[in-house]
């Protein structure tokens, strides 16, 4: 597939998460999809499994901005995510192939204080 197709299907993906849609999202993920947290340890091998996930979920987030990059078949998305009026951040690495997400690699992280020692080097965000 092209990197067109890839981006188009990278963008489906971005709108499913934020619409819930797991019509859309069946389509855009092969059927041998596997994802993976290593923050928990998880990994969800194949569709039905992911499917599955995303649409007993509990609560999902709110996708409030987004960014991404691709060259070729590797999308790296960046998120930052609502769950429930606490922000989180969300980076996912996701191979392609045919136009559809094969694997991605998701990890998770809460906002934290900046420590005070390396205030001289860095400019607030």
């Amino acid at each position: 597939m092209s990197e067109q197709q890839n981006r188009d299907a990278l963008e489906r993906y971005i709108e499913a998460i934020g619409r819930q849609d797991s019509d859309v999202m069946a389509e855009l993920v092969h059927e041998d999809y596997v994802e993976e947290y290593p923050q928990s340890g998880e990994r969800i091998r194949g569709k039905q499994n992911a499917l599955s996930i995303l649409q007993n979920y509990p609560s999902l987030p709110n996708v409030i901005e987004h960014s991404y990059a691709l060259s070729g078949d590797l999308g790296v998305l960046k998120l930052t995510l609502d769950y429930d009026g606490q922000r989180i951040y969300a980076c996912q690495v996701i191979d392609f192939e045919d136009g559809k997400a094969k694997r991605a690699r998701a990890y998770f992280a809460e906002p934290f204080e900046a420590p005070e020692w390396r205030a001289r080097w860095v400019e607030r965000m």
